[in-house]
Protein backbone atom coordinates (compact mmCIF):
# COMPACT_ATOMS: atom_id res chain seq x y z
CA UNK A 1 0.00 0.00 0.00
CA UNK A 2 1.21 3.37 -0.47
CA UNK A 3 1.97 5.48 2.19
CA UNK A 4 0.79 9.25 1.28
CA UNK A 5 -2.33 10.52 -1.03
CA UNK A 6 -4.28 13.60 -1.52
CA UNK A 7 -7.96 13.76 0.17
CA UNK A 8 -10.34 16.50 -1.43
CA UNK A 9 -13.34 17.13 1.12
CA UNK A 10 -16.41 18.61 -0.53
CA UNK A 11 -18.24 21.40 1.47
CA UNK A 12 -21.59 21.77 0.02
CA UNK A 13 -25.01 23.55 0.76
CA UNK A 14 -27.70 21.25 -0.41
CA UNK A 15 -30.98 22.46 -1.44
CA UNK A 16 -34.02 20.30 -1.28
CA UNK A 17 -33.95 19.52 -5.06
CA UNK A 18 -31.71 16.66 -6.20
CA UNK A 19 -30.49 18.24 -9.87
CA UNK A 20 -28.65 21.04 -8.34
CA UNK A 21 -26.65 19.29 -5.80
CA UNK A 22 -25.93 16.26 -7.65
CA UNK A 23 -24.22 18.94 -10.30
CA UNK A 24 -22.41 20.67 -7.94
CA UNK A 25 -21.21 18.01 -6.43
CA UNK A 26 -19.45 16.44 -9.95
CA UNK A 27 -18.12 20.17 -10.63
CA UNK A 28 -16.23 20.59 -7.67
CA UNK A 29 -15.28 16.67 -7.46
CA UNK A 30 -13.75 17.53 -11.48
CA UNK A 31 -12.28 20.41 -9.52
CA UNK A 32 -10.68 18.57 -6.64
CA UNK A 33 -8.91 15.84 -8.72
CA UNK A 34 -7.72 18.67 -10.58
CA UNK A 35 -5.98 19.98 -7.11
CA UNK A 36 -4.87 16.68 -6.98
CA UNK A 37 -7.18 14.59 -4.96
CA UNK A 38 -7.14 11.00 -4.85
CA UNK A 39 -10.01 10.31 -2.68
CA UNK A 40 -12.74 12.86 -2.82
CA UNK A 41 -15.86 12.69 0.21
CA UNK A 42 -19.08 14.54 0.15
CA UNK A 43 -21.03 15.10 3.25
CA UNK A 44 -24.44 13.73 5.01
CA UNK A 45 -27.87 14.54 3.15
CA UNK A 46 -25.06 15.16 -0.17
CA UNK A 47 -27.84 15.36 -2.81
CA UNK A 48 -30.81 16.36 -0.55
CA UNK A 49 -32.00 18.50 2.51
CA UNK A 50 -35.50 18.39 2.61
CA UNK A 51 -37.90 21.22 4.12
CA UNK A 52 -39.89 18.59 6.18
CA UNK A 53 -40.41 15.10 6.83
CA UNK A 54 -42.66 14.79 4.37
CA UNK A 55 -40.57 15.96 1.64
CA UNK A 56 -37.61 14.08 2.54
CA UNK A 57 -39.86 10.52 2.37
CA UNK A 58 -41.41 11.56 -1.07
CA UNK A 59 -38.14 12.76 -2.73
CA UNK A 60 -35.71 9.73 -1.23
CA UNK A 61 -34.91 7.54 -4.10
CA UNK A 62 -33.94 3.20 -4.08
CA UNK A 63 -30.64 2.45 -4.25
CA UNK A 64 -31.00 0.44 -7.61
CA UNK A 65 -32.59 3.76 -8.85
CA UNK A 66 -30.57 6.73 -7.07
CA UNK A 67 -29.31 9.78 -9.45
CA UNK A 68 -26.71 10.29 -6.83
CA UNK A 69 -25.25 7.05 -6.05
CA UNK A 70 -25.06 6.68 -9.94
CA UNK A 71 -23.63 10.02 -10.40
CA UNK A 72 -21.33 9.56 -7.82
CA UNK A 73 -20.38 6.11 -9.42
CA UNK A 74 -19.64 7.15 -12.57
CA UNK A 75 -17.37 10.55 -11.46
CA UNK A 76 -15.41 7.59 -9.91
CA UNK A 77 -15.21 6.09 -12.80
CA UNK A 78 -14.14 9.66 -15.39
CA UNK A 79 -11.90 10.89 -12.59
CA UNK A 80 -10.07 7.70 -11.28
CA UNK A 81 -10.57 8.47 -7.51
CA UNK A 82 -11.95 6.74 -5.04
CA UNK A 83 -14.94 8.33 -3.66
CA UNK A 84 -16.62 8.23 -0.33
CA UNK A 85 -20.47 9.23 -0.54
CA UNK A 86 -20.93 11.02 2.98
CA UNK A 87 -24.89 9.95 3.11
CA UNK A 88 -27.67 9.75 0.73
CA UNK A 89 -31.40 9.31 1.60
CA UNK A 90 -32.36 5.53 0.54
CA UNK A 91 -35.74 4.61 0.34
CA UNK A 92 -36.06 1.28 2.42
CA UNK A 93 -39.59 1.28 3.83
CA UNK A 94 -43.04 3.42 3.25
CA UNK A 95 -42.57 5.81 6.15
CA UNK A 96 -38.47 5.70 6.97
CA UNK A 97 -35.17 5.88 4.50
CA UNK A 98 -31.81 4.76 5.30
CA UNK A 99 -29.31 7.30 5.80
CA UNK A 100 -26.54 5.70 3.94
CA UNK A 101 -22.53 6.45 3.17
CA UNK A 102 -21.39 4.73 -0.04
CA UNK A 103 -17.49 3.81 -0.62
CA UNK A 104 -16.73 3.39 -4.14
CA UNK A 105 -13.53 2.60 -5.87
CA UNK A 106 -12.05 4.38 -9.36
CA UNK A 107 -13.93 1.64 -11.29
CA UNK A 108 -17.19 2.48 -10.36
CA UNK A 109 -17.85 -0.76 -7.89
CA UNK A 110 -19.40 -0.13 -4.35
CA UNK A 111 -17.06 -0.85 -2.08
CA UNK A 112 -18.86 -0.74 1.37
CA UNK A 113 -21.99 0.67 2.71
CA UNK A 114 -23.06 1.98 6.32
CA UNK A 115 -25.89 3.14 7.95
CA UNK A 116 -26.41 5.69 10.35
CA UNK A 117 -26.14 3.89 13.77
CA UNK A 118 -27.22 6.75 15.84
CA UNK A 119 -30.18 9.20 15.20
CA UNK A 120 -30.24 12.85 16.00
CA UNK A 121 -33.17 13.22 17.95
CA UNK A 122 -33.28 16.51 20.20
CA UNK A 123 -34.88 19.27 21.17
CA UNK A 124 -32.37 22.51 21.28
CA UNK A 125 -32.24 25.55 23.68
CA UNK A 126 -32.96 27.97 20.39
CA UNK A 127 -35.91 26.08 19.44
CA UNK A 128 -34.73 23.97 16.63
CA UNK A 129 -36.30 20.22 16.80
CA UNK A 130 -34.76 17.44 15.22
CA UNK A 131 -36.35 13.64 14.93
CA UNK A 132 -34.11 11.70 13.00
CA UNK A 133 -35.89 8.15 13.79
CA UNK A 134 -39.23 9.77 12.42
CA UNK A 135 -37.67 9.61 9.04
CA UNK A 136 -34.35 7.38 9.07
CA UNK A 137 -33.93 3.84 9.68
CA UNK A 138 -31.07 3.36 12.20
CA UNK A 139 -28.16 0.96 11.10
CA UNK A 140 -27.35 -1.90 12.97
CA UNK A 141 -23.49 -2.53 11.82
CA UNK A 142 -20.10 -1.25 11.94
CA UNK A 143 -18.40 -0.94 8.84
CA UNK A 144 -14.17 -0.88 7.88
CA UNK A 145 -13.31 -1.33 4.40
CA UNK A 146 -9.91 -1.45 2.58
CA UNK A 147 -8.51 1.29 0.37
CA UNK A 148 -5.06 1.65 -0.95
CA UNK A 149 -3.58 3.35 1.71
CA UNK A 150 -5.58 1.95 4.63
CA UNK A 151 -8.59 0.74 6.49
CA UNK A 152 -11.00 3.39 6.98
CA UNK A 153 -14.04 3.29 9.38
CA UNK A 154 -17.16 4.09 8.18
CA UNK A 155 -19.69 6.98 10.54
CA UNK A 156 -21.96 9.81 10.01
CA UNK A 157 -22.83 12.69 11.81
CA UNK A 158 -24.17 12.30 15.45
CA UNK A 159 -22.26 9.42 15.24
CA UNK A 160 -19.51 11.32 16.66
CA UNK A 161 -21.22 11.83 19.99
CA UNK A 162 -20.26 8.12 20.83
CA UNK A 163 -17.07 7.20 21.38
CA UNK A 164 -17.43 3.80 22.16
CA UNK A 165 -18.06 3.19 18.23
CA UNK A 166 -14.80 4.50 17.14
CA UNK A 167 -12.86 2.73 19.83
CA UNK A 168 -14.11 -0.44 18.76
CA UNK A 169 -12.88 0.81 14.92
CA UNK A 170 -9.67 1.26 15.94
CA UNK A 171 -9.47 -1.93 17.86
CA UNK A 172 -10.75 -4.00 14.48
CA UNK A 173 -8.29 -2.23 12.28
CA UNK A 174 -9.14 0.94 11.25
CA UNK A 175 -6.81 3.83 10.22
CA UNK A 176 -8.95 5.96 9.03
CA UNK A 177 -12.03 7.24 9.96
CA UNK A 178 -14.79 9.15 7.91
CA UNK A 179 -17.27 11.53 9.44
CA UNK A 180 -19.67 12.95 6.86
CA UNK A 181 -21.70 15.51 8.73
CA UNK A 182 -24.81 18.14 8.79
CA UNK A 183 -23.78 19.86 12.18
CA UNK A 184 -26.15 22.55 13.44
CA UNK A 185 -25.03 25.81 13.85
CA UNK A 186 -25.34 25.77 17.89
CA UNK A 187 -23.39 22.88 18.10
CA UNK A 188 -21.25 23.32 15.15
CA UNK A 189 -19.56 26.41 17.27
CA UNK A 190 -20.02 24.35 20.89
CA UNK A 191 -18.31 20.53 20.04
CA UNK A 192 -17.00 20.59 16.49
CA UNK A 193 -13.78 20.94 16.34
CA UNK A 194 -12.97 19.54 20.07
CA UNK A 195 -14.62 16.07 19.43
CA UNK A 196 -13.28 15.61 15.81
CA UNK A 197 -9.96 16.07 17.43
CA UNK A 198 -10.81 13.91 20.42
CA UNK A 199 -12.02 10.92 18.03
CA UNK A 200 -8.55 11.13 15.83
CA UNK A 201 -6.70 11.52 19.47
CA UNK A 202 -8.20 8.65 21.11
CA UNK A 203 -7.87 6.11 18.10
CA UNK A 204 -4.54 7.16 16.23
CA UNK A 205 -6.29 7.77 12.99
CA UNK A 206 -6.91 10.05 10.40
CA UNK A 207 -10.25 11.78 10.48
CA UNK A 208 -11.96 13.03 7.06
CA UNK A 209 -15.38 15.41 8.33
CA UNK A 210 -17.10 17.08 4.93
CA UNK A 211 -19.43 18.88 5.91
CA UNK A 212 -22.87 20.87 4.77
CA UNK A 213 -22.53 24.32 5.11
CA UNK A 214 -25.40 27.39 5.41
CA UNK A 215 -28.78 28.06 4.89
CA UNK A 216 -31.09 25.25 3.84
CA UNK A 217 -35.36 24.58 3.12
CA UNK A 218 -37.11 23.87 6.35
CA UNK A 219 -35.12 27.00 8.30
CA UNK A 220 -32.18 24.52 9.10
CA UNK A 221 -28.44 26.28 8.89
CA UNK A 222 -25.46 23.96 8.85
CA UNK A 223 -21.76 24.76 10.80
CA UNK A 224 -19.94 24.04 7.71
CA UNK A 225 -15.88 23.27 9.02
CA UNK A 226 -14.91 20.34 6.80
CA UNK A 227 -12.24 19.35 8.18
CA UNK A 228 -9.27 16.67 8.25
CA UNK A 229 -7.73 16.01 11.17
CA UNK A 230 -3.98 13.90 11.73
CA UNK A 231 -3.84 11.58 14.27
CA UNK A 232 -1.81 13.11 16.58
CA UNK A 233 -4.95 15.99 16.53
CA UNK A 234 -4.21 18.68 14.62
CA UNK A 235 -6.37 20.32 12.15
CA UNK A 236 -4.54 19.83 8.69
CA UNK A 237 -7.27 21.35 6.50
CA UNK A 238 -10.38 23.79 7.11
CA UNK A 239 -12.60 25.05 4.61
CA UNK A 240 -14.41 27.18 7.35
CA UNK A 241 -17.73 27.80 7.46
CA UNK A 242 -19.25 30.32 5.06
CA UNK A 243 -18.90 28.98 1.91
CA UNK A 244 -19.49 25.94 -0.31
CA UNK A 245 -16.55 24.50 -1.93
CA UNK A 246 -13.73 22.07 -1.47
CA UNK A 247 -10.37 21.37 0.80
CA UNK A 248 -7.46 19.02 -0.27
CA UNK A 249 -4.81 17.68 2.30
CA UNK A 250 -1.76 15.76 1.91
CA UNK A 251 -1.72 12.75 4.11
CA UNK A 252 0.82 10.63 5.16
CA UNK A 253 -0.25 7.20 6.71
CA UNK A 254 3.01 6.92 8.57
CA UNK A 255 1.82 9.32 10.88
CA UNK A 256 -0.75 6.69 12.33
CA UNK A 257 2.24 4.02 13.43
CA UNK A 258 3.95 7.44 14.76
CA UNK A 259 0.83 8.81 17.22
CA UNK A 260 0.33 4.74 18.28
CA UNK A 261 3.78 4.66 19.20
CA UNK A 262 4.09 8.13 21.22
CA UNK A 263 0.57 7.12 23.11
CA UNK A 264 -0.25 3.59 23.03
CA UNK A 265 -3.40 3.68 24.40
CA UNK A 266 -5.15 1.05 21.91
CA UNK A 267 -2.91 -1.12 24.02
CA UNK A 268 -4.22 -1.12 27.08
CA UNK A 269 -7.66 -1.24 27.58
CA UNK A 270 -8.54 -3.45 30.67
CA UNK A 271 -12.56 -4.63 32.04
CA UNK A 272 -13.57 -2.82 34.61
CA UNK A 273 -16.74 -3.31 36.49
CA UNK A 274 -20.34 -1.42 36.80
CA UNK A 275 -19.98 1.63 38.32
CA UNK A 276 -21.02 1.58 41.83
CA UNK A 277 -22.64 4.70 43.48
CA UNK A 278 -21.94 5.40 47.06
CA UNK A 279 -23.80 7.73 49.56
CA UNK A 280 -26.85 9.15 49.21
CA UNK A 281 -27.71 11.65 45.95
CA UNK A 282 -27.74 15.37 47.61
CA UNK A 283 -30.83 16.65 48.87
CA UNK A 284 -32.71 19.51 46.21
CA UNK A 285 -33.84 22.77 47.77
CA UNK A 286 -37.53 23.13 46.76
CA UNK A 287 -38.72 24.94 44.17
Amino acid sequence: MSAKFTVGLIQVNATNELAPNIAFIEDQTRRARDAGAQFVMTPENSTLIGANRGETLAKAQTEEAHEGLASARALARECGVWFLVGSIHVKVEAERNANRSYLIAPDGSVVAQYDKIHMFDVQLAGGESYRESSTFRPGADTVIAGTPWGRLGMTICYDLRFPQLYRALAHAGAEMISIPSSFTVPTGKAHWHVLMRARAIETGCYVFAPAQVGSHAGNRKTYGHSIVVAPWGEVIADAGGENPGFVVADIDMAKVAEARRMVPSLTHDRAFGTPVVSGAAPARAAE
